[in-house]
């Protein structure tokens, strides 16, 4: 009788070789070692199995192969004695380094670059068809000027895991010569501009619902902060939701909006958005931009930071970047060290405090210190207070109705065609009326928001 042969219920991981550049006089948010820790920690989430890795300092990088000659030799070597299926590299690639750093290792090795790594974690994590678009969007803006080879990797699309098919959202990408790249081009760009115009569309939906929330005079609280350091836990825990939390990078992409009470009645919405990561391609800001806007709209921001992690300043210090990179300015923040679960030295989580704006110590997980962040943010929100003179035409008169219902009016006159107003308005508030004051508006009251907390 013959033994029947096992066959596998899923494709083998594929291998990946790390490789990172340290340029000098170029001073990075993370050091090269803990950059390709991070970048391991990408290639684990995308599914690939991380065999080794090589780095190299340099002036700059060199301009055909990005790294030296000498050291891609002993690279190949390297992929070849551990049967690397990928060489993963910890930048962006351009155009001109990935074509040669693919006839440097040759057909049976794929040559991918961070930016494409992220892309294809965005396009295996995206569940919802905006978040999916998006994607898409960002993956066809990054291959168009690197339309040369087939890409058998990273074909997964949002919502499709096309597999390794050598073609991406029924595009072919390998052709016979320049008049087939030329078509796939011209097919790229079509599906291109098709992607923003229902992004626009998107971007309109959300538009939409933003002015609804505003006449509502609901405060918004967009959560911030590095990939991974507990932001859906924490909205999981404010509002009971369930939204998916798991030990990994960008776990979850489309944003989650809950309604949360405060101890004293207050509502607010909370919005959980994408988290940020060190050298977040571009494109992908961009190609995020509707979901971004979240944030550009949100009364308060809620800048989550992993205090037990060894670069907690580090990845801070990113998400503020990124920040500025969406012109995100003028918005309170609060910041929520969390985490402090895993950090057996208390003493430690307490020095950290006075390094971040309005920090207040948590764990997501315990529920440890979160009545405390709600109330400094509930003091934030509806306690610090402006000194505003306001001149509001009569067609603004919802927020006429604002100022009565969540200001303190001091004094009102009515004119022809404008109203008059004098009193105290939330720091929240602030931009909403900002085009719309007199000289004479104060500023912020400057009250402490940690007054009466010990």
């Amino acid at each position: 009788m013959m033994s029947k042969v096992a066959t596998p219920t899923a494709n083998p991981q594929e291998r990946a070789f790390l490789v990172g550049l340290n340029i000098k006089n170029q001073p990075g948010l993370l050091t090269i070692d803990d950059s390709l820790q991070e970048l391991a920690l990408l290639a684990e989430t995308a599914g690939l199995g991380v065999v080794g890795q090589a780095q190299q300092t340099l002036e700059h990088p060199n301009s055909k192969t990005y790294m030296g000659s000498g050291k891609i030799k002993e690279i190949k070597a390297l992929v070849e004695d551990l049967v690397a299926d990928v060489v993963l590299f910890d930048d962006e690639l351009n155009p001109r380094h990935q074509r040669e750093l693919e006839k440097e290792f040759g057909e049976s090795v794929q040559v991918v670059d961070r930016t494409a790594l992220i892309l294809d974690i965005f396009a295996q994590h995206a569940q919802t068809r905006e978040g999916a678009l998006q994607v898409e969007l960002a993956q066809y803006e990054y291959q168009l000027p690197r339309l040369t080879r087939a890409w058998t990797h990273l074909a997964r699309q949002a919502g499709g895991g096309g597999g390794r098919s050598g073609s991406v959202g029924g595009v072919g990408l390998r052709g016979p010569g320049e008049t087939q790249l030329e078509v796939d081009r011209r097919q790229i760009r079509r599906r291109i501009a098709s992607l923003k115009k229902e992004l626009e569309k998107v971007r309109a939906h959300r538009s939409r619902h933003r002015e609804r929330r505003k006449r509502s005079a609901i405060p918004t609280v967009a959560l911030v902060g590095y990939t991974n350091a507990g932001k859906s836990t924490l909205l999981n825990f404010l509002s009971d939701a369930e939204v998916y939390v798991a030990n990994e990078l960008f776990a979850t992409l489309d944003p989650t909006t809950r309604r949360v009470v405060s101890s004293k009645g207050h509502p607010f919405l909370f919005t959980d958005t994408v988290g940020f990561i060190q050298k977040l391609p571009t494109g992908l800001i961009a190609a995020f931009r509707a979901t971004l806007e979240e944030i550009h709209e949100a009364d308060l921001l809620l800048h989550v930071v992993d205090i037990s992690h060894a670069n907690a300043a580090s990845q801070a210090e990113a998400v503020q970047a990124t920040l500025e990179e969406i012109q995100v300015s003028g918005i309170p923040m609060v910041t929520a060290l969390n985490k402090i679960d895993r950090v057996p030295d208390q003493e430690y989580i307490y020095d950290q405090v006075d390094s971040f704006e309005r920090a207040v110590p948590i764990s997501a997980r315990t529920g440890d210190g979160v009545d405390t962040l709600l109330a400094v943010i509930e003091r934030v929100m509806f306690e610090d207070s402006l000194e505003v003179t306001v001149e509001l035409p009569y067609k603004e008169g919802h927020l006429i109705s604002i100022f009565h219902d969540h200001g303190e009016v001091a004094s009102i006159s009515y004119d022809r065609d404008r109203v008059v107003i004098s009193g105290k308005l939330p720091q929240r508030l602030e931009r909403e009326f900002r085009p719309y004051f007199l000289p004479d508006s104060s500023e912020l009251s400057g009250q402490d928001p940690y007054e009466g907390f010990d």
